[in-house]
């Protein structure tokens, strides 16, 4: 049996009942604010900006990804010499963790709790290495840059003091090229261990250009 409703004269089934839009926006701010979201004026999707709970660490999940992305902001856990991949939920067989880039974007201040002290940095570029039988990451890779000689000696010499990386190493080629500021140089300076990582400065230096690179590479506690 069907039952139809009935229609006073003059009335619109159609037409919302008074206040309905108003409930129906006010339960969808409640929605997206329970899930870590805001909302912005105009066209467009709401937009993920929660940060990390102080103390927390970061995932590599999509989630996460899109966290760090947000937030700017990454902390990875290898207190225990090592970070696993079921730690930062990221499949057991994967060769390789997300590549985070935000290049253009602005600079992830990035760090890395290690057993004896922290590794730190801003950067908008990292990557994570491993391999199919591994259970953790072989290797996390970010990069520094600068826009002059100076400061890129600066980061050099950071890395010496707080990483233990080799300072004769890290001398010897600093002088060779301010004997020769137009030359280029690809030069790997000897790890440090002072964090209880495997830390290595992998310099990238063009003297025709502005911008230099270090690529970082943090490795788990031999």
């Amino acid at each position: 049996m069907n039952i139809v409703g009935l229609r006073k004269p003059g009335q619109n089934l159609a037409a919302p009942r008074p206040g309905g839009g108003t409930v129906a926006a006010a339960l969808l701010t409640v929605g997206l604010l329970l899930t870590g979201c805001t909302v912005t004026s105009g066209p467009g999707t709401p937009t993920t900006t929660a940060t990390l709970a102080p103390g927390a660490f970061s995932t590599l999940d999509d989630a996460g990804v899109e966290q760090i992305k947000a937030s700017r902001t990454a902390r990875l856990d290898m207190s225990s010499g090592t970070l696993e991949k079921a730690a930062v939920n990221v499949e057991a067989t994967a060769n390789f963790g997300p590549e985070i880039n935000t290049r253009g974007d602005g600079k992830i201040s990035l760090t890395i709790v290690g057993p004896t002290g922290e590794v730190t940095g801003k950067t908008d570029r990292i990557r994570f290495n491993s391999g199919k039988t591994r259970t953790d990451f072989s290797e996390v890779t970010y990069f520094l840059t600068t826009d002059s000689r100076e400061e890129f000696y600066g980061l050099i010499r950071d890395g010496v003091e707080r990483y233990g990386i080799d300072k004769e190493s890290a001398e010897n080629w600093i002088s060779s090229t301010e004997s020769d500021p137009g030359d280029r140089s690809d030069f790997s300076i000897t790890s440090g261990y002072a964090t209880g990582l495997g830390v290595n400065y992998d310099l990238r230096y063009d003297g025709s250009k502005t911008t230099q690179v270090i690529i970082v590479h943090v490795s788990p506690a031999a």
